[in-house]
């Protein structure tokens, strides 16, 4: 690893419990409209999780005794269930896609709803969180919110938690982030090394200051978060970047299509960026739990040394005429 990678992961990592929710509300009111935040649950069909999501937004951070959240919005990319209905009851303002920008025809794709959600949010500060969530804790929202309101310095924050798979009654502790570990790490290792401290680069949930999502171009689909991810970095640096552990995520998980549809589009945003221009550095850093509790990570060259074609060997040759005349 990088040794400014290694030295940010010492200055820029950080657990949700590092932040007491009185001293961020501390800092909202510090801040005043810089401190103001938006919660944005971009939706399709999700009327199992979503609700639980919302009220647990409201109860804890919202009308409780730590307003640290200004704003709730639900973002319904086109649900044909109950989602909206859902999200309503729950406390939640719900927007349509199509109400945003009607005039222009809305693209398929995660990244287009949240890229027309800062259109109807007005905080300082937005926070995306996924809405397949199950048992959800509030430490994913004032988990990555807490450093852009104590850190003036930070610009955006990923949440990194542990994904196990989980098939049944069958759990495997770290087996979700398949694509993330297949596709994106080694994307971010060699093509953008600076990067590769992030534990979760794909992950849903992550907030930004409003002044830096604005100038950022979104992909329309699920390449949305590795784009995010290498443009932040071209845009503030390394040192603006920053993460947070939450614990455990436990989600819906995909088939194996639906992920390769994923790493298809993620690997075409990779390479949309590549024609720009990068080098790549044959390494890449992996994240496992520590005794301690945290994420360690751990480094591996990535081999790339070509045997030449064997009938260019001469003992091979020589080999094969002995094999033929014997």
């Amino acid at each position: 690893m990088l040794q400014e990678v290694e030295r940010w992961l010492d200055r820029r990592s950080w657990s949700a419990a590092d932040r007491p929710l009185d001293r961020l509300l501390a800092a909202k009111r510090s801040a005043g409209d810089r401190g103001t935040v938006s919660v944005v649950l971009p939706a399709l069909d999700e009327e199992a999780t979503v609700g639980a999501i919302v009220r647990t937004v409201r109860d804890e951070l919202m009308s409780g005794p730590v307003p640290l959240v200004d704003e709730l919005i639900v973002l319904d990319s086109g649900s044909t269930d109950r989602t909206a209905e859902v999200s309503a009851r729950a406390g939640a303002r719900v927007v349509h896609r199509d109400e945003i920008l009607p005039d222009l025809p809305a693209a398929p794709g995660k990244g287009e709803v949240l890229w027309r959600s800062l259109l109807v949010t007005s905080g300082e500060i937005v926070c995306f969180i996924d809405a397949d969530l199950r048992d959800f804790d509030a430490r994913f929202v004032h988990g990555i919110v807490g450093p852009l309101l104590t850190e003036p310095g930070v610009q955006l924050v990923k949440a990194m938690y542990d994904r196990p798979l989980e098939t049944g009654d069958t759990v495997v502790p770290a087996g979700g982030g398949r694509v993330t570990e297949l596709v994106a790490r080694p994307l971010l290792n060699l093509h953008w090394p600076l990067l590769a401290g992030f534990v979760q680069p794909l992950g849903g949930e992550y907030a930004a200051r409003r002044s830096l999502l604005e100038r950022l171009p979104f992909p329309v689909g699920y390449g949305v978060e590795l784009g995010m991810l290498i443009d932040a970095l071209n845009t503030v640096g390394l040192d603006a970047l920053a993460q947070v552990d939450v614990g455990v995520r436990h989600h819906r998980h995909q088939d194996g299509q639906a992920l390769g549809r994923m790493a298809a589009t993620i690997y075409r945003t990779a390479q949309v960026r590549l024609a720009r221009g990068q080098l790549v550095r044959p390494v890449l850093t992996q994240f496992h739990r520590g005794a301690d509790g945290g994420f360690e990570p751990s480094t591996h060259e990535v081999a790339a040394e070509e045997r030449p074609p064997m009938i260019t060997i001469p003992e091979y040759l020589a080999a094969r005429a002995t094999r033929r005349t014997g």
